[in-house]
């Protein structure tokens, strides 16, 4: 009789945590934010030498050609606007672009697209941002150049 109350509260309790976590999901919102808003913004953050081209925005001819490279950030999401949190992942992947291009003698990244989970998404205006209830991420691909 007394195993018996003991398989039925274990299960009883193991019933209630599944019913108790079967509410807890993550969000992962997919957002198509302006770059524009993120180069204005961080500007000064930004080393004004190297040049960004998104999608298929025009570009000069290149002297040279350093390689395609890909970023993929993080950043605490936590008591953010998605918004918000989405511009400061963006500078993150942007300052590790421009370090990249740097450090290969570069001065300009190129067709640079969103690279979420290595899904391509091209577009000279906006960039694909994942933002949930802690963390938001970007992620980038594009071609390391010199331009003269």
């Amino acid at each position: 009789m007394q195993l018996n109350r003991k398989r039925n509260f274990a299960a009883l309790i193991a019933l209630a945590l599944s019913l108790s976590c079967a509410h807890v999901q993550a969000r992962d919102d997919a957002l198509m934010m302006p770059v524009e808003d993120v180069l204005t913004e961080f500007k000064d953050r930004l080393d004004p030498q190297v040049s960004f081209y998104f999608g298929k925005q025009a570009y000069p001819e290149p002297a040279a050609k350093m390689g395609e490279y890909v970023t993929n950030k993080k950043t605490n999401a936590f008591n953010k606007s998605d918004e918000e949190a989405c511009k400061w992942v963006m500078l993150s992947a942007l300052l590790q672009m421009q370090e990249r291009a740097l450090a290969e003698g570069g001065n300009a990244v190129v067709d640079i697209r969103s690279y979420y989970k290595k899904n391509e998404v091209s577009s000279e205006t906006e960039y694909e941002c994942h933002a949930g209830n802690l963390m938001a991420g970007v992620a980038l691909i594009g071609r390391v150049v010199k331009i003269d």
